[in-house]
């Protein structure tokens, strides 16, 4: 039998983009891959680096830096793609996300996590659920259901499913 403060933990992968860490719970990743060769989508959005073949599936593949607001840089050696379970209107929907590096799967009690910052800030608050601190540095706790807004998961979808032909 769990106890209750069990029940409250969660495992996270952090994750760099320049210089900011982020993190989001493990039960929405479902890989991390090596970069491969991404298909650029014609009149896609900015920060849609392109598609991927993942297994037979087309993966829409978003430049995380640019969704956010952040230069574009070029891919390094630590550069990788962390591939997600999204929820959008009930359904499942799988989209890779470009990050600078993976850091590490870490465990945090919900009641750690503090609210994210109201104003000033340099991200977008709707989808980040809250700041965690990990030594002596935060990390944005995000949701990623909520980093792509209605319209853009329609375009990632008509974008991908009705012109890449394979």
């Amino acid at each position: 039998m769990r106890t209750e403060e069990e029940q409250k933990t969660d495992s996270y992968l952090s994750f760099r983009l320049g210089h900011e860490s982020f993190a989001v719970k493990v039960s929405k990743v479902i890989e991390i891959l090596e970069v491969p060769h991404i298909t650029k989508v014609p009149k896609s959005p900015a920060f849609m680096r392109g598609v991927i073949n993942l297994r037979g599936t087309v993966l829409p593949v978003v430049d995380t830096r640019l969704k956010f607001g952040m230069k574009e840089i070029s891919d390094t050696v630590n550069t990788c793609i962390i591939v997600f379970n999204i929820n959008f209107d009930g359904e499942a929907m799988m989209v890779g996300a470009l990050v600078d590096a993976v850091q590490e799967v870490f465990e945090m009690d919900e009641d750690n996590l503090m609210p994210p910052p109201s104003i000033g800030g340099k991200f977008k608050t709707e989808f980040i659920r809250g700041m965690a601190k990990k030594n002596e540095d935060f990390v944005m706790v995000l949701e990623v259901d909520k980093i792509f807004s209605n319209d853009e998961i329609i375009h990632i979808q008509t974008n991908t499913e009705e012109k890449i032909k394979y």
